[in-house]
């Protein structure tokens, strides 16, 4: 008896997958652009997480409330920066090897508050370049790591401060973070929304 029950249990479960694998193929055939579509996000997604972390098609999503625009053109030919530009760097340096690992490599998203030559000061951990207050730096990270404002400095050829415009920002205001050297910067890039 039991061997029966399992074996018409079975035979079922065949036969659902079986009518379930058609409706499926049925949907791809009528539907192949949206599977296509969804394909081609999940290989994206797979490149920037097992082979390239920095974004490699002209439009980026931001969902982080480091900088207030969700959508971006990238634009990987212009190389000239000035202060206010929005741009997208790789998170190096000695900092990112002994603090922050899991960040090592990962492309941020920051506005380019202080150039070479620019003064950067601090004083009770609020922060200025070239004496106008940029922010203030907090004392914790969000898992109670504490953080120290960057050392005053005039900023070196080849660096810049950047900053997000949130107050949680993860940026130059912070030592671990420091300043960005401009052989990191991968891109610039535009708002689109």
């Amino acid at each position: 008896m039991t061997r029966a029950f399992s074996t018409s249990r079975v035979g079922r479960s065949v036969r659902w997958l079986d009518a379930g694998a058609r409706l499926l193929r049925g949907d791809l055939r009528r539907r192949w652009y949206l599977f296509a579509i969804l394909a081609l996000f999940w290989v994206l997604a797979s490149m920037r997480l097992f082979v390239h972390h920095t974004p490699v098609v002209p439009v980026l999503v931001n969902w982080t409330p480091s900088v207030p625009y969700s959508i971006v053109y990238v634009d990987y030919f212009d190389r000239t920066l000035s202060r206010g530009d929005l741009i997208i760097y790789s998170f190096e340096g000695q900092a990112a090897e002994r603090d922050y690992p899991g960040l090592r490599h990962q492309p941020f998203f920051k506005r380019v508050v202080g150039l070479p030559g620019d003064a950067v000061t601090v004083r009770d951990r609020e922060v200025f370049v070239n004496g106008r207050p940029v922010g203030r730096a907090k004392t914790h990270t969000f898992d109670l790591r504490p953080l120290e404002p960057i050392e005053p400095i005039v900023i070196p050829p080849g660096f810049l401060y950047v900053q997000g415009t949130s107050a949680d920002s993860f940026d130059s205001r912070y030592r671990s973070s420091g300043l960005v050297r401009q052989t990191d910067v991968k891109a610039k890039v535009r708002p689109l929304v």
